[in-house]
């Protein structure tokens, strides 16, 4: 619940950040929480069904300047203490830096209360990734001529083919598309555009697809992938999608999503011997840092390859 007092702080971040409601939605959450435990104490961790009062907690601009320095490292340090992973902790901290950053730049506050807590370092496991063989046999799984099959192996290779996010591909539209050129046009996080390759296949399976998109309930909107009855695939539509199709082409893995096709495409380009900062380019990636996972995973292969190969290994 949010106070009109901070009603400011969540029109800048949909409008001059250009974040998603998914993500707004994110820091309304982690600044309840944080107001909770600076006006209820320790009382905010525990479980909803045996809190007193009934009410959700409001982000107001009062509660947040009640808090001290101390208040932030006692409220990620209760965090933690309850069980809750480094990802989360540091998701959080990174919602009050944000939020007191532009209270104080706004002028509401003389100080950041959260600037001196350290962001808790993190440490990623490497991505799941398919092999080329694994992706292959996925794609050539999807073989039938029925319209939602043709469908379904033109989604699997544009994901494959240009490593976008489920929630790009569900935005794209008739005019992302150039066929031409051999380029598709990728609205990303922030509504910012890039423009990555479209590969041979997915080219021949998407003009496949286009010619039959019509029986699929005869859609009059622009979006390219429709369900059955015409209607936008949304994200959780193409996950559902791409899990099944994995299921049967590939039973023994349970784990594959239409971000493992993605961590795949990363990981596949340089093995290929791409350049990183193509890489991340072509992944919609702010800081180099976030693509450089994928060289580790390249890394892991290389010791694989070294270990099955070499006489003395």
């Amino acid at each position: 619940m949010i106070d009109s007092s901070m009603e400011i702080f969540f029109e800048h971040l949909r409008v001059e950040r250009g974040l998603s409601s998914h993500t707004i939605r994110a820091y309304e959450a982690d600044l309840e929480h944080f107001c909770d435990y600076i006006q209820n104490g320790m009382s905010a961790f525990a479980p909803e069904s045996d809190k007193s009062r009934k009410q959700r907690v409001s982000v107001d601009l009062e509660t947040l300047k009640r808090a001290t320095r101390q208040d932030v490292r006692s409220f990620l340090a209760h965090i933690q203490g309850s069980g809750c992973s480094v990802l989360t902790v540091s998701r959080k901290l990174s919602a009050l830096k944000t939020t007191y950053g532009f209270l104080v730049r706004r002028g509401f506050l003389g100080e950041n209360p959260a600037t001196a807590t350290r962001t808790p370092k993190i440490i990623r496991d490497l991505p799941t990734v398919l092999t080329v063989e694994e992706v292959t046999k996925l794609l050539e799984s999807v073989d039938g001529e029925d319209a939602i099959s043709i469908r379904d192996r033109a989604l699997l290779e544009v994901l494959y083919s240009t490593g976008m996010r489920a929630s790009e591909c569900a935005t794209l539209t008739l005019s992302s598309i150039d066929f031409s050129s051999g380029l598709v046009r990728v609205l990303g996080k922030r509504r910012k555009e890039r423009l990555v390759p479209l590969g041979s296949f997915a080219k021949d399976a998407l003009r496949k697809y286009l010619n039959v998109r019509r029986s699929l309930g005869n859609p009059l909107h622009q979006f390219i992938f429709v369900n059955a009855k015409g209607g936008p695939l949304t994200a959780r539509s193409i996950q559902r999608i791409v899990e099944a199709r994995a299921l049967k082409a590939l039973p023994y893995r349970d784990d594959i999503t239409p971000h493992t096709l993605r961590h795949t495409f990363a990981t596949h380009m340089l093995n290929g011997g791409a350049d990183l900062r193509v890489v991340q380019e072509m992944l919609g990636h702010e800081q180099l840092s976030t693509t450089q996972i994928y060289t580790h995973v390249s890394v892991e292969r290389l010791r694989e390859v070294y270990v099955k190969s070499h006489p003395h290994a």
